[in-house]
């Protein structure tokens, strides 16, 4: 394993690319879309603003055959972050292989001149990250940070220690992004007690952790649950209710919250419907884009765009995806609009407080309860841009999904 200050190491082993949302859009297609442009986070090691850059992030298995070429290319496509996962999507006769191909991989892509994402390796336990570390060379500096699964209060301190070790070895911060989908947390005579002790541990360590990630199929599985694609999360009240509880005890907008993803959205693929999509025809129909529609609709993407509104109004960004075609939807549903950019822009410029008609004549902005939302805003357009005035939802999702 190399170790010492990345920025002190050789030229080759910290070259990196220009990493920036939507750089699969052609450039003139993007500046007629985009009043502000996205700006690029590749080198930032500012804790908040790589947490809100995550976007979509897309699990793949460690022990696929084309790993590195798989991850160079779903960079290609406008991925900007990616985990290789050496737990629930690997068989356990097959971790030791996942293992040393997740290594590899990442010395492969840190020694190489193509393009990757921020990379994080989801591992099985503590111990993992120091046994990988070991195994790196060049690759270190390819590492973003770790997944940490089942993330609770009895394993909690093992996961962080080792995040800290892991730091100190190579120096500089090794993110953690815990997992919250362990049944003490899920079931409700242990949640109070057992988010009360995740927070206080993750309090202790708040610079490593990047973001707290929730885990919805594991929850599910707490009581028989599959959701159906008919449905969003929060149509499965027991589930909804701990992702309620887990914002309101690590996702605060007071300094001591956290970043908090969105679980999964599993389904990508056509199928028999029982109930009507979950997405109007006339936004479409008035840019002609029916068809575009109808592609949505065939492959569950109606049911993700709902899911990813309701994230974003429970005060959740981004989203853990497994199929690169969800990653351009959430994205694209993550470019702030020009009539909240505006907002945003009118909240910051005073201290004073007050209330004030919104630009848009449509709302009354509420200078200081809807301060800590406008900085939100404010970071979400630095990595994902702002929308053209008179730009909509449906301009921005075929100019990505399509691109």
């Amino acid at each position: 394993m190399i170790t010492g200050d990345p920025a002190l190491a050789p030229v080759s082993l910290r070259k990196r690319f220009p990493l920036r949302h939507f750089r699969q859009v052609p450039g003139p297609e993007l500046r007629r879309l985009l009043h502000r442009l996205p700006e690029p986070f590749g080198g930032s090691r500012d804790r908040d603003l790589l947490a809100m850059a995550l976007g979509a992030t897309l699990y793949v298995p460690a022990t696929r055959p084309d790993l590195t070429k798989t991850i160079v290319r779903r960079a290609e496509r406008g991925v900007c972050s990616m985990v290789i996962d050496l737990e629930d999507a690997v068989a356990d006769h097959a971790v030791e292989f996942g293992k040393r191909q997740a290594a590899r991989t990442l010395d492969e892509l840190a020694a190489g001149d193509e393009a990757y994402p921020l990379l994080f390796v989801r591992v099985r336990d503590a111990h993992s990250i120091t046994e990988l570390l070991d195994r790196l060379g060049p690759g270190v500096v390819a590492l973003t940070g770790f997944v940490l699964p089942k993330f609770d209060s009895a394993c909690a301190a093992d996961y962080l220690e080792a995040l800290e070790r892991a730091s100190k070895a190579l120096g500089r911060r090794v993110f953690g992004m815990p997992v919250l989908e362990s049944p003490a947390l899920v079931h409700r005579e242990t949640r109070d007690r057992e988010l009360s002790r995740i927070g206080a541990l993750l309090a202790r360590h708040r610079d490593r952790i990047l973001a707290v990630r929730i885990g919805a199929t594991d929850m599910c599985s707490t009581f028989g649950i599959r959701r159906d694609r008919d449905l969003t999360i929060y149509d499965v009240r027991v589930v909804a209710d701990v992702i309620a509880d887990i914002v309101n005890y690590l996702g605060r907008a007071d300094g001591t919250g956290f970043t908090i993803t969105g679980p999964v959205w599993e389904y990508f693929a056509d199928h028999a419907r029982m109930f009507r999509p979950m997405l109007r025809t006339s936004p479409f129909a008035e840019l002609d884009a029916v068809p575009f529609r109808q592609s949505l609709v065939s492959r569950d993407m109606d049911g993700l765009l709902r899911e990813i509104t309701l994230d974003r109004a429970n005060g959740i960004q981004g989203k853990t995806v497994i199929h690169p075609s969800h990653v351009a939807v959430v994205h694209a549903l993550s470019i702030v609009t020009h009539e909240e950019y505006a907002d945003a822009l009118d909240i910051l410029r005073t201290a004073a407080g007050g209330v004030a008609a919104s630009e848009y004549r449509n709302k009354m902005n509420e200078m200081r309860p809807h301060r800590p939302w406008a900085r939100q805003i404010m970071l979400r357009a630095k990595v994902f841009g702002v929308a053209n005035q008179g730009v909509t939802f449906v301009d921005l999702l075929k100019a990505v999904v399509e691109s």
